[in-house]
């Protein structure tokens, strides 16, 4: 799908162009040189953001004013041409498809699809609830339009109800009137939160066994579970909207004397997490760094399996030296399953020719060494 990438000022790539071949490409390089990069920048095609976390500040390259990111794309890809970019002093970014500037940039939300799997993927396991929240929220909301809407509209109430909790925190209110005003932003954020949460509900119960068996094919003895974990919405009716948006609107209600004293919202899908167990094991807590690294792979080819659903074709693969902390038998185990995958385009960065898997020798390979491929 991505025939050429064009980078102006991306961290350490001053300037890039780059013709991808249709199979893919291997970036080798040493660590700091930028192969990341390369990597990231295609990936903020698809997220409009850094898949690392930075603020888009943080990304463009020291010194100068802006980065941009062009891609040239092909069939099945939906559009021609996809174009991002961050000016620094304005803090605006704008993103173009086929040469117009799209008016809201969700519009441009996943025109490059693809997914990355990388050594720092363990923090989804091992890291805090929002790790696996955010992972959620970036699966559903680039394969359903639906999913992205209710997700903003949830952040939005979220955000006006939290700012008048702190505001009638500090103002001394009195309980009633303070309630009353709390209360108003409560319809719009149940309703929005109960499209959320049915639809993580759902994403697990679908789900849970397809990863349960992907986890056992890389290698898992003991029986892989996955599961929502909800503290406000009704556990009887998962999946049910309607009845998801009553049981938050009931604990918003309950709860909202002690979040004005808090000065936040308390409960809603914000605050829920997607718990994964080994036996009876949660992994975050009990799991071996092996466990939690096949626990974490598991989950990015749950992904890569729903999203080529969802768009009808396989999105390009990132794979950022992702074999780096497995063993032998299962880094074959895993290569086998994304073959399985049916990718037909696979970026991998890794740095040494000799760290290349077997099945990706046949790829063009490209050096990287200072921001600057060879």
């Amino acid at each position: 799908m991505l025939a050429h990438l064009a980078l102006r000022d991306y961290r350490n790539l001053a300037s890039l162009d780059l013709t991808v071949p249709a199979a893919g490409l291997v970036v080798v390089g040493e660590n700091g040189q930028g192969k990341t990069n390369l990597l990231e920048a295609v990936a903020y095609l698809a997220l409009l953001r850094s898949f690392r976390g930075a603020r888009d500040t943080d990304v463009v390259r020291f010194g100068a004013p802006a980065f941009h990111v062009r891609a040239t794309l092909t069939p099945p890809a939906r559009f021609h041409t996809v174009a991002v970019g961050f000016e620094r002093a304005s803090k605006r970014k704008r993103a173009s498809l086929d040469g117009v500037e799209q008016s809201r940039l969700t519009q441009a939300l996943g025109a490059v699809p693809s997914v990355e799997f990388s050594p720092a993927d363990v923090s989804l396991v091992a890291g805090g609830p929002g790790e696996r929240r955010h992972y959620l929220d970036v699966m559903l909301a680039l394969s359903s339009p639906a999913y992205l809407q209710a997700l903003q509209q949830y952040r939005s109430a979220l955000l006006r109800r939290n700012a008048t909790l702190r505001s009638l925190q500090q103002s001394g209110t009195r309980a009633a009137a303070a309630e009353e005003r709390v209360s108003v932003w409560e319809p719009a954020l149940a309703e929005s939160g109960g499209v959320v949460m049915a639809a993580r509900q759902r994403f697990v119960q679908e789900h849970a066994e397809g990863y349960a068996d992907l986890c056992t094919q890389i290698g898992e003895r003991d029986l892989a579970q996955l599961r929502y974990q909800c503290v406000s919405g009704d556990q009887a009716a998962a999946g049910d909207q309607r009845a998801q948006q009553q049981a938050l609107t009931a604990a918003l209600a309950a709860q909202r004397s002690q979040e004005l004293r808090r000065g936040t919202t308390l409960v809603g899908p914000h605050r829920d997490d997607l718990v994964l167990q080994l036996g009876e094991r949660d992994l975050r807590t009990y799991g071996s760094a092996g466990q939690q690294r096949s626990a974490a792979i598991a989950l990015r080819l749950l992904e890569l399996a729903v999203l080529t659903r969802a768009i009808g074709h396989p999105p390009i693969l990132l794979l950022d030296d992702p074999f780096a902390e497995l063993d032998l038998g299962r880094a074959a185990r895993v290569l086998g399953l994304l073959e399985a995958a049916g990718a037909a385009q696979v970026l991998l960065a890794v740095p040494r020719e000799e760290d290349i898997p077997p099945a990706y020798t046949r790829l063009e390979r490209r050096t990287m060494r200072g921001g600057v491929l060879g």
